[in-house]
């Protein structure tokens, strides 16, 4: 779907949240090959996997209706206003849902635009968040929404924008008539709706309890979505009774009450080795006892505690120590706490009440990715937790730095998973994103780039970024496939993301080639990377020609004809079997016309294809497509040469050619 340069609306939580929606597990390994590959669900699945459940759990507030009723007119524009926790941003993505139709990508567009503004199309549908934008920066983002609404009315498409709560007095006056107030929809009504969606059974009297009254009227939407989840979990994990009573009070417990208890537990075990071994489970919970307390020795040599010099037999063993902090360690030895999301109370606890450790606490993370007999999973895991609250906290910086490390060569490739999966967690955060997504542009466009993190910058583009934000995956994919220090397998791996990706949309392959085009002369990169978007293997659209006709002048007139003859090749034999319109034929001439020596290598590429070897009846039928092509194709290049008479019989062409 073309548009502004937007993107299509994802999990507005990110896969790390600690309940609202659904919980998606996933890793990154290295493949047989070396390449860094990506395991578990895929990323456009989970977009729309998130987009149903929405659509499913939706409860409309008050105001949605007419909002909806504006959005039916082409060219509409509509500015939602709420209180924080109303719902906006999924009230924003339901109003663009229901005016799409069955297949359409809802985009998300930037409030500060990379590369210029294309145009829309009629169909296109945009959301615009400017929720988090603050007064110091909203004159700016202001400007951007009136370009957007431009454009939007110009073209007859329709867009949202959430705006930022307290700031209605800043609304510019022509912007005003738009702007359609919410207000939260009953709590009540929306936790069941979850419930029911996760299929939780409940009677209605069950959700009357004080506590949920007080919730219902005051919790934001998100806390609700979280609070369905915890039931979900409590009622799956099979430890917390059988009755939904039993699972509402756990969850309840879990999303309220826990950092009370947390705080009690602390000051009950004051010790240096009991809080290292608290945080230690609380991040690798479900490991195994050994990694835990590996974990936790680790800890402590980091912040530099004085050793126990008591004989270690004299000291307390593991299950002790486990049952003194009400740590479970099952049959398998896997360890974890005994209450419903206990861990992440503790998480939380450490990072907000310790931050002046918090850059230690980063440093350890790191260590302790290395732990020996640590399983893939495990690390997924810990990485995963570790990215949750280094972002609640306000450090997106700290994945960043993990990242880099993670990737240097003394890492010797064995860690670049773990940086895949912290800079996916970065770039799927709703706060956090945008800046992740700048800086891949800043890796990828800096003077030295070690290739463990181009192999890592390449992957999360193609897995991530273009699944969201495909316009700024190709940009940064381009400056991938043109560094010159990164080594060769890697920059084909980059120009062929790049190419797979602008290949499939039209609008993402005009403003590539002419990215490319204005120093394709002076860079062999970009003739490279040029021709991977001329080859016809990946393109799935019909070419523009205009730009396809002064790419293939580019390639022609800048790289040997043993380059670019197999692309004209394939190109051929798409046509003898009627794939591609005869249109190629038109730009090939162009390109070259003007030059004796390019039209003459088009000339004998054109004959040696004819000559190729054929087999089958099949093939032996498109031989002779083959030859009414050449013949007429041939005829043509005499002709720009200056050489020739008449022009062959149209039949030549064969049937439906040439029209």
């Amino acid at each position: 779907m073309t548009g502004l340069g937007g993107t299509s609306v994802s999990n507005q939580h990110g896969p790390l949240h600690s309940g609202g929606g659904n919980q998606y597990n996933y890793y990154w390994s290295m493949g047989s090959e070396e390449p860094l590959v990506r395991a578990g669900t895929d990323r456009l699945e989970i977009v729309r996997e998130h987009r149903l459940r929405l659509a499913r759990c939706f409860v409309p507030p008050r105001g949605c209706g007419r909002a909806a009723e504006r959005l039916t007119q082409p060219g509409a524009m509509v500015i939602l206003q709420g209180a924080s926790g109303s719902g906006r941003r999924t009230t924003a993505t339901m109003l663009l849902e229901r005016a799409s139709q069955p297949g359409d990508r809802i985009e998300e567009l930037q409030s500060n635009p990379e590369e210029g503004v294309p145009e829309p199309s009629p169909a296109d549908r945009y959301l615009l968040d400017l929720s988090r934008v603050g007064e110091d920066d909203y004159a700016a983002a202001q400007r951007t929404l009136m370009m957007y609404r431009s454009l939007v009315e110009k073209h007859g498409a329709r867009m949202v924008t959430v705006f930022p709560t307290g700031l209605e007095w800043m609304l510019d006056a022509d912007l005003a008539p738009l702007a359609v107030a919410i207000e939260r929809p009953r709590g009540r009504a929306v936790l069941s709706r979850h419930l029911r969606v996760r299929g939780v059974q409940f009677e209605y009297e069950q959700l009357s309890t004080d506590e949920l009254t007080q919730m219902f009227a005051t919790a934001p939407m998100r806390e609700l979505d979280r609070l369905a989840e915890l039931v979900l979990q409590a009622r799956d994990s099979a430890r917390y009774g059988t009755d939904f009573s039993h699972w509402r009070d756990e969850a309840l417990t879990a999303a309220t009450n826990w950092s009370h208890q947390v705080v009690q537990q602390l000051r009950e075990h004051r010790s240096g080795p009991e809080r290292a071994l608290l945080l230690a489970a609380a991040m690798m919970s479900g490991a195994t006892a050994d990694t835990v307390m590996g974990a936790a020795n680790r800890l402590l040599e980091l912040v530099r505690h004085p050793k126990d010099e008591t004989p270690r037999l004299a000291q307390q063993g593991l299950g002790e120590q486990f049952e003194k902090l009400s740590l479970v360690r099952e049959a398998d030895g896997r360890v974890h706490f005994g209450g419903l999301a206990y861990d992440g109370a503790v998480r939380r606890h450490f990072w907000e009440n310790f931050p002046d450790l918090r850059s230690g606490f980063r440093d350890w993370v790191a260590q302790c990715t290395a732990l020996p007999g640590l399983a893939s999973e495990d690390r997924g895991r810990l990485v995963g937790r570790f990215a949750e609250q280094a972002l609640a906290s306000g450090r997106p910086e700290d994945l960043c730095v993990l990242v880099e490390k993670w990737t240097q060569p003394s890492a010797g490739g064995r860690l670049s998973a773990a940086a895949a999966t912290a800079l996916e967690l970065g770039l799927s955060h709703e706060q956090y994103g945008s800046r992740f997504r700048s800086r891949v542009y800043q890796w990828a466009t800096a003077t030295r780039l070690t290739p463990d993190l181009a192999r890592v910058l390449i992957g999360v583009c193609r897995h991530v970024i273009a699944v969201t934000h495909p316009e700024q995956a190709v940009v940064r994919l381009r400056h991938l496939a043109l560094r010159r220090e990164v080594p060769e397998p890697l920059v084909k791996e980059a120009r062929s993301t790049l190419s797979q990706l602008a290949c499939g949309n039209r609008r993402l392959y005009v403003r590539s080639i002419l990215s490319l085009l204005p120093r394709a002369r002076l860079e062999s990169g970009n003739l490279d990377v040029l021709l991977a978007l001329l080859d016809p293997t990946d393109v799935a659209i019909e070419p523009p020609w205009q730009e396809f006709t002064l790419a293939w002048r580019a390639v022609m007139g800048g790289k040997p004809a043993a380059a670019w003859r197999p692309v004209v090749q394939r190109w051929l034999t798409l046509l003898a079997r009627r794939e591609v319109s005869d249109r190629i034929l038109g730009a090939l001439l162009l390109a070259s016309s003007g030059d004796r020596e390019l039209l003459n290598q088009l000339y004998v590429t054109t004959c040696d294809w004819a000559d190729s070897q054929v087999g089958g009846t099949a093939e032996q039928a498109r031989w002779e497509d083959r030859k009414r092509i050449t013949e007429a194709f041939c005829h043509e290049i005499d002709l720009a040469q200056g050489v020739g008479g008449c022009s062959p019989d149209p039949a030549a062409l064969g049937p439906g050619e040439g029209t």
